[in-house]
């Protein structure tokens, strides 16, 4: 039985991620829940402008969830009926989902086997005449190539959609992440660098997809006199096209906003935590470590590790059994989009995205997010050390 290959085991389940709520973010969302506003308040405007302000950008538009702003950021680049959207297939379905939403089609393109993200090289390859847009990730935090995607995307006039869900707080030399690409979404899920509950957020410099966003999350509603048809009077309002209510409620971004002020310390918590891990396992030779790479400064929200699995004599499943029985809550980030038996429907076949599929094999995400200890990140260590000594071959 594993209890007894591994008698050490923690005396609490430490979980992948966390959120880390303190006094004054409850006290934030109170003071709200006390105003004369819920919903569609105030409070919005502000979180947009405080994360606009962060990442250096001109505009920051708030959504219910970050799937909700993906959606909205597809629409906004006019992404339809036929219209192909390069992608990658190691993250969540979300970043794909978003141009079904739209009617498009997404095309996956294979990731570079050292920063696990997107492969500008592969991304080429892949461009048709019915290419509308690119959606490159930040896998883990790690800026992917924006140089490279954004050169590419200029040359065949394509519009990058920058999802990094994964990467607020990160720079890709030396500008934040959600000034560089045309539209860029972030999340606050618990899980994130900072929560607002649930919640998203587009940052873009094009005053165009700006508007468009705002009454794309509000039904397409709009009381602008200078869009409206007609006026006839102070109530009126027009719904000028197909929207969805994808508002932020005033509660939550309350919430991202308090958060938001201690952003820059939960990043260097969690570079802090990396930089620990990255020095316990440089000589595991059945671990490969993340890659950092030279242009881009990640936030770290996932910590990964790859199983050289010939030199072990066990499996993935087994080597992770083994570490959930010792009270580490790791976790595998993520099956491949074109997995999915939905995309199986459509027509997606495993095979196509080689080093994507062959990462998945062997990937584990540890726990890493700021409110750990160095007592917790320790625990997780030797847990790594005592299961891979077990199974070494």
């Amino acid at each position: 039985m594993l209890e007894n290959k591994f008698p050490h085991v923690r005396p609490t389940y430490l979980p992948y991620g966390r959120q880390w709520i303190e006094e004054e973010d409850i006290a934030a969302v109170i003071k709200v829940l006390r105003s004369d506003y819920l919903t569609t308040g105030p409070k919005i405007e502000e979180f947009e402008q405080e994360v606009a302000q962060y990442v250096d950008t001109k505009y920051a538009v708030a959504f219910s969830n970050g799937t909700a702003a993906l959606h909205g950021a597809c629409f906004a680049a006019g992404i339809s009926d036929g219209d192909e959207v390069i992608t990658t297939p190691m993250t969540f379905a979300a970043s794909v989902n978003c141009v079904l939403y739209q009617g498009g089609k997404p095309v996956f393109a294979d990731i570079d086997t050292r920063t696990y993200n997107i492969d500008p090289k592969k991304i080429e390859g892949k461009i048709t005449n019915k290419t509308k847009a690119i959606i490159p990730v930040d896998f883990t935090g790690q800026p992917v190539e924006l140089d490279h995607i954004l050169k590419i995307a200029k040359k065949h006039h394509l519009v990058v959609i920058e999802d990094a869900a994964h990467a607020l707080g990160a720079t890709y030399k030396g500008n934040k992440v959600g000034s560089i690409s045309d539209l860029t979404m972030f999340s606050f899920h618990p899980v994130k660098h900072i929560t607002s509950g649930e919640g998203g957020m587009i940052t873009t410099n094009n005053k165009e997809y700006y508007e468009n966003l705002l009454q794309f999350r509000s039904h397409g509603i709009t009381r602008d006199k200078d869009k409206l048809k007609g006026n006839h009077g102070p109530w009126y309002y027009e719904m000028q096209f197909l929207g969805y209510n994808y508002r932020m409620t005033d509660i939550q971004a309350a919430l991202g906003t308090s958060q938001l002020k201690k952003l820059n310390k939960f990043i260097e918590l969690r570079r802090k935590y990396v930089q620990m891990y990255n020095e316990a396992f440089q000589h595991i030779d059945e671990i490969v470590t993340p890659f950092q790479h030279e242009d881009g400064d990640s936030s770290w929200h996932l910590y990964i590790i790859r199983l050289n699995l010939d030199k072990l004599t066990a499996s993935r499943m087994e080597i992770f059994d083994a570490l959930q029985q010792q009270n580490i809550g790791v976790n595998v980030h993520y099956i491949p989009v074109h997995y999915q038996p939905y995309y199986q429907n459509l027509g997606y076949k495993k095979g196509i995205c080689p080093h994507a599929e062959k990462l998945f094999e062997g990937m584990i995400t540890l726990p890493l997010f700021p409110s750990m200890s160095e007592k917790d990140v320790h625990s997780v260590i030797e847990a790594i050390k005592r299961t891979i000594g077990y199974y070494r071959k």
